[in-house]
């Protein structure tokens, strides 16, 4: 018995979103402010008596909440929650048959609806009275007075209507207890730091709590400690009656009392909180657990914790058991995250019907996370407002990439701990090359810089205007180093919803001599009169390049060079070089060094990676760049860290950027999110 479905109906950012929950962890994703721990909170709200106020109703309901009359129909504004529960006949029905409503035997799941709605008589008379109070006012403050949860079992979705809620079948909170188990570990733990806490034993009090429950439920595994009490119980009983005798006799002569006496009264339990600490380090040299770091101690309290919910969940040993953790990363370094992400398996194995959601944003989780327990969380634009929707990651791109198992292979094994940072990015900037990778966040700051001066300077002018740069640095970009292999990408890309821009190099070929009767192929400059292809296969497939060969390619290729061909996807924007200062660039290299070539002769003597100095020392404005950069170009990644060295250390110098980046970063910069 499983649940294989969570619908979420006007909670907050969730006007109308499901989770596929057929696998036993979901592992959910998506970039802040996505209703990760919106849908957590109102699984705990409806399954642990929680409350429901005028914020917890979503925007697209607003206008009508606040317009509430007698003509309202309040079963449209409800916030609504529906579990698809599916059972087979090996499953013990005793405590689900209480929901059955189509016993067919062909039937094997059953539709229970959790429900958040106004009790419209009670309302009307509440706004009656209000008094001087708005409506608008009066409903924001005190609605949740007229909130009244239900639970009701129902056939399909059409019993959902208004017309059709006499299908529904009210059940009692009481029968959900029976059923389904839910425990839920929150972002907002208590672990805190020595500072905060003045030494407070968060540890030790989980641990404590771990304790009472496995020596109440089972006390034959804990009979060594509770006789070692008992022991220290008779010893003390002694130590007492001479340590108290003479107090005692002045007492009871006093009081005219019979005999008083001291006696020892340790408890297990008691002994555990109150005289016993989670400690760490070498036997020698042991510390408090409140001077551990906090990412030492929220794994230990994650652990902990798990321990004790999973105890809980097979004492009660109800049929559905829920499990949520809120960002297991918190406070945490990669290196705990890695080992978290490959031992929760193990960890959460063992307890039947276990079905486990995991929310994070930690690229380190995900990457040691098979793809089929991905749920990502995706905000989409709709005619009434933004919703969200939870993708099934592997399900729905194995569809993408149905006709592409190379590329769908190549994007599972490269989603490492780097690439899975684009599940958590507003934006992405793929490159080709390690130089790029080393100077494209030199060239985001110095576009930065240069708009930001261009702001003030208008503002002077202009100052009525408010300013509308948002500066890339404060944008959530994720950079990839791609290679030839961005192609692979789009489906991905899509699929998240992301701008994406795709810096590559133009990488014209001309015909070279044929071998064995075989026309073949090698780079050449873009001006060479015999130019005809590009070997760069991301620039063919995203501007969907024709066969070669064909008359269409030709006229293609010209197309292509003079930047007059779209890309086939929306979300994606390809750059390569531009011509500019009289010359058309064929890589990033000497795109690079065409526009700083007076500069690379200043700083010669500062640069690394390079071949034939002298070459470079006597270039002039007539100095064919082509040829120079492959005269001189020797280590690409030295080169280019030579260069970023001179930019940070040297005041008052800046490397120029090349056109097509620089065109690229203006894309990328205002690119809006779907």
């Amino acid at each position: 018995m499983r649940i294989n479905n969570i619908t979420v109906h006007n909670f907050r950012i969730l006007h109308n979103s499901t989770l596929d929950f057929r696998d036993p962890i979901c592992l959910l994703l998506g970039r802040n402010n996505t209703g990760k721990t919106s849908f957590m909170v109102l699984v705990e709200k409806f399954l642990r008596n929680g409350s429901f106020n005028f914020d917890d109703f979503s925007v697209q309901l607003r206008d009508k909440l606040l317009a509430f009359d007698e003509k309202t129909d309040e079963n449209e504004l409800s916030i609504r929650m529906i579990f698809d529960v599916a059972y087979t006949e090996e499953d013990n029905l005793s405590n689900l048959s209480e929901f059955f409503i189509d016993l067919s035997p062909e039937c094997n799941e059953v539709h229970l609806l959790f429900e958040c709605a106004i009790n419209k008589k009670r309302m009307l008379k509440g706004l009656s009275s209000k008094g001087t109070m708005s409506s608008d006012k009066f409903i924001q403050k005190h609605i949740s007075e007229y909130l009244e949860k239900s639970v009701y079992t129902f056939g399909d979705v059409a019993d959902l209507r208004t017309e059709n809620r006499y299908r529904l079948i009210k059940k009692d909170f009481k029968q959900i207890d029976k059923l389904i188990d839910f425990e839920i570990i929150h972002a907002k733990r208590s672990v805190s730091s020595s500072e905060e806490k003045n030494g407070t034993k968060v540890l030790s009090s989980i641990a404590t709590s771990y304790f009472n429950q496995h020596n109440k439920s089972a006390p034959d595994q804990f009979q060594e400690i509770n006789d070692v009490i008992e022991e220290m119980d008779d010893r003390l009983d002694g130590k007492y009656a001479t340590f108290f005798a003479p107090f005692l006799k002045n007492a009871k002569d006093f009081l005219n009392m019979g005999e008083l006496k001291v006696v020892s009264s340790l408890k297990a339990r008691e002994i555990v909180s109150d005289s016993s600490e989670v400690v760490y380090g070498d036997p020698a040299e042991q510390l408090p657990e409140y001077l551990n770091g906090l990412g030492h101690m929220n794994i230990l309290y994650l652990l902990l914790n798990i321990e004790a919910k999973k105890k809980l969940f097979m004492e009660n040993d109800k049929d559905i058991k829920l499990f949520f953790i809120e960002e297991p990363e918190a406070h945490t370094h990669p290196q705990l995250q890695y080992i978290f992400a490959e031992k929760i398996g193990s960890l959460l194995s063992g307890i039947h019907n276990m079905q486990t959601v995991i929310s994070t944003h930690s690229p380190h989780i995900v990457s040691n996370h098979p793809f089929e327990h991905i749920r990502y969380m995706a905000r989409i634009q709709e005619s009434n407002g933004v919703n969200i929707k939870i993708k099934n990651f592997h399900q729905e791109l194995s569809k993408k990439y149905a006709g592409q198992k190379k590329e769908f292979a190549f994007i599972k094994q490269y989603l490492t701990i780097e690439s899975a940072e684009l599940f958590f990015a507003d934006k992405a900037i793929f490159i080709e090359g390690v130089s790029e990778g080393i100077l494209i966040k030199y060239f985001m700051k110095r576009y930065d810089d240069e708009m930001i001066a261009r702001e003030k300077s208008r503002q002077k002018t202009a100052p009525s205007i408010p300013t509308s740069y948002v500066p890339l640095n404060v944008q959530n970009i994720t950079i990839i180093q791609a290679g030839a292999n961005a192609k692979a990408f789009q489906h991905l890309i899509d699929f998240l919803g992301i701008p994406t821009l795709i810096l590559t190099d133009i990488d014209t070929i001309h015909p070279a001599k044929p071998i064995r009767g075989t026309t073949t192929y090698s780079s050449c400059p873009v001006s060479a009169p015999d130019a005809c292809n590009t070997s760069n296969a991301t620039i063919k497939y995203y501007l969907a390049a024709p066969d070669f060969g064909t008359p269409l390619f030709s006229d293609w290729f010209k197309e292509m060079l003079g930047h007059k061909r779209a890309c086939i996807s929306p979300s994606i924007a390809v750059q390569y070089q531009y011509e500019e200062c009289d010359y058309y660039p064929r890589s990033f290299e000497d795109a690079f060094i065409n526009v700083n070539l007076d500069s690379l002769i200043k700083f010669i003597g500062d640069l690394d990676g390079l071949k034939q100095r002298e070459v470079l020392e006597s270039a002039t404005i007539t100095t064919n760049i082509y040829e120079l950069t492959g005269k001189i170009i020797d280590k690409k990644s030295s080169f280019a860290s030579s260069l970023l060295y001179i930019a940070l250390t040297t005041d008052g110098f800046d490397w120029n950027t090349p056109k097509y980046i620089t065109e690229g970063l203006k894309w990328i910069q205002s690119a809006n999110c779907r």
